[in-house]
């Protein structure tokens, strides 16, 4: 742990400009970003006394082994250059703004033939109308539901269509009067985009037309004694009406607005918006994170709003009301108002309904912060807990704060992959995986693949040791080509365990001797009776059965399982559908895909017809045979493609 004192720079060689700084760890990883209208003022608070720092800014600071700044002009540049790199490095102690949720929207896909209606999530689509978010996502899903039965649009995948399409018989849905079922003719092109078309009007907020016409009719039903109708037209009505309540009206039906509610400590703040859309609480979302810098309210709002509006400028409201304007507050709305393309106001309600909202917001964080630190308290002990049994049982110099696992996976000898997982804090961090494919002499045996996964590995974090800005391009580990992310990959763990006993821990040490690593410990974790094995050592290390240490190390150890045996899968699963195929003369590459395309499996590409397979692009009746009598051949002769064990 470095000391502060060590790489603080001179009072008088800090600018006194507006500006932003990045400190940098031993290994030159950025670790924290940030702006200051004064460089000087802000950057000389970071070395006080450290008994006055918060723990999470005391941590930083002696995490760090460097300080660096870049002057800009105004603080509008500072502003949208700290996002930038925020964005590119992503700091370990920036406060990040992230749920790891992907919210549900109700899509109506106008750009289709026959649009239909679903729930989507992740980057919205060119020509595809999108209502939301809502959380929780079973809210949406119901109100489609209830929504079908008054605008009965199509709501089928297009495979699910192609066949009753096919057919000339339609889904379920069809049936029970869910679906208009454009699909066997029920109803034309241009009535069905209607429907949609209502559909759409409906969700934007103009329910009152559609329930006075249903009321029309029912009492026209109920005037000629049609009461069965009429019944339906009430029960339309009726549905209509719990989709509206589900959003109620609580502004004005003109306001478009984000109303944000902030409580916190010293330590964490909670965050929660409400999304306000024609005057309705359309969705919510809520953040937990954790505090560095002692930022005042101003500052953390700042923070809060670039990162949440920076990459999301389509849901920039008109309106947004915060619980602290930020101190640069021309800056951050001009921003805003660029981002959007048209004026954005950024004020603090004071009275009326809208103040009465945001009180309601704020009393959602406070309850969110309350509830996130009782759910937290035993997770923070416990992982914390397992790190320093584990440090102390195995003699550890340092912080066990980023362990990595390896485990190799293949069917007898074929096939060879292994995992990397990556555990920060003692929690799983999914991003930074990686998978390995072995081959050649180093796929021989379990031994000769760790060694060639921890040497490909730690060569990496060597080649960027020397040369930081090195990016390597080509075949990355996961089967892609391109370029890798600079830093990420290669930087160095406190502990690295192996799947596996002695013979792999030697492995594993050798691949780091021969690489002249010595500052990183290596360990093995043995199945049978779950040791510790250290390398050059006759006896393993014990855990307690019972302690917190040895859960984590049989976590890591199952996540690295599970992931290699699903890179295996793949793998194989693509082995064997090409193996079969390329068997086939006259079968080249695109016709094999067209094949795949078409029947999505090798099972119903036997089990297909030679009529069935002729209905594949570029395939006709000669070509058909000739592919229906290798595959009966092949499953003659014995030949089970599909079947095989794994073997760790």
């Amino acid at each position: 742990m470095a000391d502060p004192a060590s790489y603080r720079p001179k009072t008088s060689d800090i600018p006194t400009k507006p500006g932003v700084y990045r400190f940098r760890d031993e290994h030159g990883r950025v670790i924290y970003v940030g702006k200051a209208k004064v460089l000087r003022n802000r950057l000389t608070s970071y070395f006080a006394n450290p008994d006055r720092l918060t723990p999470k800014t005391r941590a930083m600071v002696f995490t760090a082994g460097s300080v660096e700044w870049t002057v800009v002009g105004s603080e509008l540049e500072a502003l949208q250059l700290e996002f930038v790199w925020i964005k590119e490095y992503n700091p370990r102690f920036n406060i990040v703004f992230r749920d790891d949720k992907t919210y549900p929207y109700l899509a109506v896909t106008l750009n289709e033939k026959y649009p239909r209606a679903l729930v989507m999530r992740g980057d919205k689509r060119k020509g595809v109308k999108y209502f939301g978010p809502f959380y929780p996502a079973k809210a949406i899903r119901e109100t489609l539901d209830t929504l079908l039965r008054v605008f009965p649009v199509r709501s089928c995948a297009p495979g699910v269509f192609n066949r009753a399409e096919a057919s000339g018989r339609p889904c379920l849905l069809g049936y029970i009067d869910k679906c208009s079922a454009p699909c066997v003719g029920r109803i034309s092109e241009e009535d069905h985009r209607q429907l949609a078309d209502d559909l759409c009007t409906f969700m934007n907020g103009e329910a009152t037309k559609f329930t006075k016409a249903l009321t029309t009719k029912m009492q026209e039903a109920v005037a000629e004694l049609e009461y069965e109708k009429a019944a339906r037209y009430r029960d339309d009505i009726a549905a209509l009406n719990r989709v509206f309540e589900r959003n109620a009206v609580v502004l004005d039906d003109r306001t478009e607005a984000d109303i944000f509610g902030v409580h916190g400590d010293e330590l964490e703040a909670a965050v929660q918006v409400f999304h306000v859309r024609d005057g309705r609480i359309r969705s919510q979302r809520g953040w937990v994170v954790e505090k560095v810098a002692d930022a005042s309210d101003a500052e953390f709002v700042e923070q809060l709003l670039t990162q949440i509006y920076a990459d999301h400028a389509d849901r920039i409201p008109r309106e947004i009301l915060v619980p602290a304007l930020p101190e640069d507050i021309n800056d951050v709305t001009t921003w805003l108002s660029e981002l959007r393309g048209s004026k954005v106001s950024l004020r603090v309600a004071q009275r009326g309904d809208k103040a009465a909202l945001a009180g309601t917001v704020k009393e959602n964080a406070e309850q969110a912060l309350r509830l996130h630190k009782s759910k937290r308290a035993g997770d923070i002990t416990t992982r914390s807990l397992a790190m320093q049994e584990l440090q102390e049982a195995l003699g550890a110099e340092q912080a066990l704060l980023r362990i990595e696992c390896y485990d190799a996976s293949h069917t007898q000898g074929t096939n060879v992959v292994a995992s990397m997982v990556v555990f920060e804090d003692g929690l799983p961090k999914k991003s930074e995986y990686r998978k390995f494919s072995i081959t050649g002499e180093a796929a021989r045996d379990d031994t000769a693949s760790m060694y060639d996964v921890i040497y490909r590995r730690f060569s990496r974090y060597l080649k960027e040791k020397v040369d930081p800005s090195v990016f390597v391009t080509g075949a990355v580990e996961d089967g892609t080509t391109g370029e890798m992310e600079k830093k990420k990959f290669s930087y160095p763990p406190s502990l690295v365990i192996v799947d596996g006993g002695p013979p792999q821990v030697a492995a594993a040490q050798k691949a780091m001797d021969d690489l002249g690593i010595d500052d990183i410990q290596v360990v093995g974790l043995a199945k049978r009776l779950e040791e510790l094995w250290l390398p050059d050592d006759p006896f393993p290390v014990i855990l307690p059965r019972a302690s917190a240490a040895l859960y984590l190390v049989q976590r890591l150890r199952d996540e690295a399982h599970r992931f290699a045996i699903t890179f295996h899968r793949e793998k194989r699963a693509k082995s064997m559908i090409s193996s079969e195929l390329d068997a086939i003369p006259g079968l080249g590459k695109a016709k094999q895909t067209a094949l795949r395309k078409h029947f999505g499996s090798m099972k119903k590409i036997r089990s297909a017809s030679i009529e069935e397979l002729c209905e594949v692009p570029g395939i006709g009746e000669k070509l058909a045979t000739i592919i229906k009598e290798n595959l009966e051949d092949a499953s003659l002769s014995g030949v089970n493609m599909t079947t095989g064990e794994i073997v760790d």
